[in-house]
């Protein structure tokens, strides 16, 4: 086996490892004060809501789904920074296309 191959398999197993520990990981992302807690993995799936009930007004429903969407964006972009970060020491810094 030369030595780019046996780099690029190297590469390939370093990049596997990332993604699964991005695949175990639970990022959690909140909005307002921490009333709504959205979780999703390091590969940006979604993995759960909490709710604390005091913060459910059914006369104000817009608001919980605010809170809601605002969480899980707080999520998402959590994990997405968290990816990114795993993956530059893989790159050196550069963004690959397809890598995430």
């Amino acid at each position: 086996m030369s030595v780019n191959m046996k780099m690029i398999q190297q590469m390939q197993n370093r990049l596997a490892k990332i993604q699964q520990d991005l695949a175990e990981t639970i990022v959690d992302g909140t909005a307002g004060g921490g009333v709504v807690t959205a979780q999703v993995t390091g590969q940006r799936e979604f993995h759960g809501i909490k709710i604390d009930p005091t913060v459910v007004d059914p006369d104000d429903v817009e608001m919980l789904e605010d809170l809601i969407t605002a969480a899980v964006q707080d999520a998402m972009t959590k994990a997405t920074a968290m990816a990114e970060e795993k993956m530059s020491v893989l790159t050196g810094g550069l963004k690959l296309p397809g890598l995430m």
